[in-house]
């Protein structure tokens, strides 16, 4: 990292501001002590000009489509590995070596139960509950199961906390599910991978066998590799957030979860397919295109464009494939995908799109996939939370371990009244 200067001047003032600069990406200036030199703040809504931590996790550069998770391109990690050795990079900053891998799966592996109790725990939510409800409650709860992974400030606990989060989350979701449609609960398999157990566990059922479909695991396994991180987002800032506090990692991981529940983060898949459900047939795709065209109207096309991506997104091309394999490997004809496709070349081609960089995002192919896999709309987000829990914890361990680290105190510009007395309630008109 490099460090230069710049200056500002304020009242006649000028002050000098240190100009940091990471190993990719653009360079920020250091306003931490411009309040105090000179009384005042930024003002940054939504922080989208702000650098709130220094990384070494996660890199996006959207003009260019790219995103690396430590320094390997998305798209090597999705098509050569899998999420386990996402996971161990995203957990230890490099590829674990053979005996490394074996050892992290096993680890995980032995984690995957979660406490008897917790059977009890679920018999409080109504039949009908979101498994996304459950999900905030049950991870949260976490901490009451296991005392001996809550202090942060032992490096053994922090890793068997970050160890037991990645592993026990599959069987929560898969709990949620299960409970969420009245079926009994399924217990992990040790001797399945990772998301091979998290599909049996979901689409098992006690009165027959079950049998994992590789093609289908591999595709899910994706969805989890292109999910794991993306940097500073909403629900990774609330667990910074909440972890700057000195919260232990099963309250910030659940705090996390109910940031991406809403609709505009972790919601946006789901979205995605209703609106392909919206439009139906291929043949409606040039009336909804022109829908989405009417500044009048209030159709809007789901699935496109990104807060960060100006080009297009790199997870898509990726889903794009894996849809396809797994529509082809149910040896269906889905009109949903042709929609799809449809609105990609119109998105690619035509200049309305190209000049607002509307290209498709992972939202618009992964619920497509979802639903050919048996997900249910409800529980897309809770496949989205079990990904990017692995993110989480890595952003969450690496926070707990910088030194410059401090207790997330964002500040305001208040625009309420000016200092008033108190009316007495008799006196008030």
């Amino acid at each position: 990292m490099s460090v230069s200067a710049s200056s500002i001047t304020v009242d006649d003032k000028r002050v000098e501001l240190p100009v940091k600069s990471g190993t990719i990406g653009p360079s920020v200036l250091d306003i931490g002590k411009l309040h105090g030199q000179t009384g005042i703040f930024t003002f940054d809504p939504g922080f989208t000009s702000t650098a709130s931590c220094e990384s070494a996790i996660t890199y996006i550069d959207g003009d260019e489509g790219v995103l690396l998770y430590r320094g390997y391109p998305i798209e090597q990690l999705a098509e050569q590995g899998d999420f386990l050795e996402t996971a161990y990079l995203m957990l230890f900053g490099e590829l674990p070596t053979p005996a490394q891998k074996a050892d992290f799966d096993y680890r995980v592996t032995r984690h995957t139960m979660v406490h008897d109790q917790m059977n009890r725990f679920f018999q409080g939510f109504r039949r009908d509950a979101h498994p996304m409800a459950i999900m905030v409650a049950c991870v949260g709860a976490l901490s009451a199961f296991y005392h001996d992974s809550t202090d942060i400030s032992d490096e053994n606990q922090r890793m068997v906390a970050s160890l037991r989060m990645i592993a026990k989350m599959p069987t929560l979701a898969a709990m949620a599910y299960k409970y969420s449609i009245g079926q009994p609960f399924v217990y992990p398999k040790n001797d399945l991978d990772y998301t091979s157990n998290f599909l049996r566990m979901c689409f098992a059922v006690p009165c027959e066998d079950f049998q994992v479909n590789p093609i289908y695991a591999r595709a899910l396994d994706k969805i989890f590799i292109l999910h794991a991180d993306h940097e500073q987002n909403a629900s990774t800032s609330t667990v910074r957030l909440a972890g700057s506090s000195g919260a232990n990692p099963f309250a910030c991981i659940a705090a996390g979860i109910a940031c991406l529940w809403g609709p505009a983060h972790g919601g946006a898949n789901e979205a995605a397919l209703k609106m392909l459900m919206e439009i139906g047939t291929p043949d409606n795709v040039a009336k909804y295109v022109a829908k989405a065209k009417d500044k009048n109207d209030p159709f809007r096309l789901m699935g496109f464009g990104h807060r960060v991506y100006k080009n297009y997104d790199p997870r898509a091309r990726i889903m794009q494939k894996t849809t396809h394999e797994v529509l082809k490997e149910l040896n269906i004809k889905d009109d949903l995908l042709e929609v799809a496709v449809q609105l990609e070349k119109i998105a690619l081609e035509d200049e309305y799109f190209i000049e607002k960089k509307l290209y498709p995002n992972i939202d618009f192919y992964s619920g497509i996939t979802l639903k050919a896999l048996g997900f249910p709309t409800s529980m897309f987000t809770v496949l989205f939370a079990l990904a990017r829990t692995t993110g989480w914890i890595a952003q969450w361990a690496e926070m707990i371990q910088d030194p410059a680290q401090k207790i997330g105190r964002p500040r305001q510009l208040y625009v309420g009244p000016e200092q008033r007395d108190y009316v007495n309630i008799a006196q008030r008109g």
